[in-house]
């Protein structure tokens, strides 16, 4: 990681020239005021991952000399593992005799492969079956997803972050949880957090729904603005926290060590995603925001999603809970706390939690 401190007259030129000379991946590690020749100036410590130098690589005139160099460019126990997973699919798949089900399991499985549920869970679930005659579906689903509700009774302790790649739809969900916790409860001390470094117009909407509701607004630049928030978490029963997106190949717990927020046993970590990513980029959001703070998921954007496989297969392989679904472009009435029934219609009968069917 490469580090660089940058003075200015006021903070906004000291960010942009962090920003011209680092780009938008460089991460703020300190901001203070302090007194150069005389007068009071900005000074801001960033830092920027280095990348390794790659070695100058041969010239390739052929197509499979091209393919040659990107299979030796991968690496090797990751390609080894997806080959190793793919061929124990394609073992236990001619085991799946559709025929051995009852005409009710047969429909329902066919159902949920045409959703794009993945086959280690299609197989546990004809597994599950199997082992029971007469199975009923559900009894073999129940076990592999489960709820939590995004809600201040459920949820006891005061930190809340939500963490997740860009666009997923954090800020919006956090201001949309924060905005129905405080029409359901209006005497409720909320504070509205952003830790983008002072980028991006994510700051920018939370400071000002946080000025609309009468809610507290505080920034996270440096290790030592987090620490004065926990300070005052007393004054609180909820600190909700923007986390930004994660880029290149800094990972969650990287992220969390470097700001102190892996030294806070009060936190809880939500991961905000969208159901219509591709499965690779589902097993890489799980191993970059991978953290034992890590508590539930929120589904985004259902409304615009054509299957709702994801949902199952997330709760497959990270055995997190869902905490809340959002649909639909508003802040206000877009957002619902997840029970296990609602997330069964929506798998099901494609029905979202405000009623409305997706097509």
């Amino acid at each position: 990681m490469r580090m660089k401190t940058y003075r200015a007259a006021t903070s906004t030129a000291a960010f942009a020239k962090v920003k011209s000379e680092l780009g938008d991946e460089a991460v703020i590690l300190s901001n203070k005021t302090v007194t150069e020749n005389g007068c009071k100036c900005c000074e801001i410590v960033a830092a920027v991952e280095t990348r390794p130098t790659q070695p100058e690589r041969p010239h390739h005139d052929t197509k499979e000399g091209v393919v040659d160099a990107a299979l030796k460019d991968s690496v090797g126990w990751q390609r080894e593992w997806s080959q190793i997973k793919g061929q124990i699919m394609a073992l236990m798949k001619p085991q799946m005799d559709p025929a051995r089900l009852s005409p009710k399991q047969r429909v329902a499985l066919e159902y949920l492969e045409r959703e794009e549920v993945d086959e280690r869970v299609l197989t546990h679930v004809y597994c599950t079956m199997r082992e029971t005659e007469d199975c009923p579906v559900m009894t073999a689903l129940d076990p592999l997803l489960k709820a939590t509700p995004f809600k201040a009774g459920t949820w006891t302790n005061t930190f809340h972050a939500f963490a997740g790649p860009g666009g997923a739809g954090k800020t919006s969900s956090l201001v949309r949880l924060a905005l129905r916790m405080k029409k359901e409860q209006p005497g409720m001390r909320l504070c509205l957090a952003t830790a983008d470094g002072g980028r991006g117009k994510g700051r920018l909407i939370l400071k000002h729904y946080a000025e609309l509701s009468g809610l507290a607004f505080r920034e996270i630049i440096t290790k030592e603005d987090f620490a004065l928030l926990r300070d005052e978490a007393r004054q609180f029963d909820m600190i909700l926290i923007d986390l930004p997106g994660l880029s290149g190949r800094t990972t969650l717990e990287e992220w969390s060590r470097l700001y102190g927020l892996d030294e806070c046993p009060d936190l809880s970590i939500h991961l905000v995603m969208n159901p219509y990513y591709s499965k690779g980029q589902f097993e890489r959001f799980m191993d970059k925001y991978k953290s034992e703070q890590l508590a539930s998921v929120i589904w985004t954007k259902l409304d615009e999603a054509c299957t709702f496989g994801a949902i199952l297969n997330m709760a497959y392989a990270g055995g997190l809970p869902v905490s809340a679904l959002s649909y639909g472009p508003g802040l206000k009435n877009s957002i619902s706390p997840a029970s296990e029934e609602m997330i069964w219609r929506l798998m099901f009968m494609r029905r979202l939690p405000d009623g409305n069917t997706q097509p």
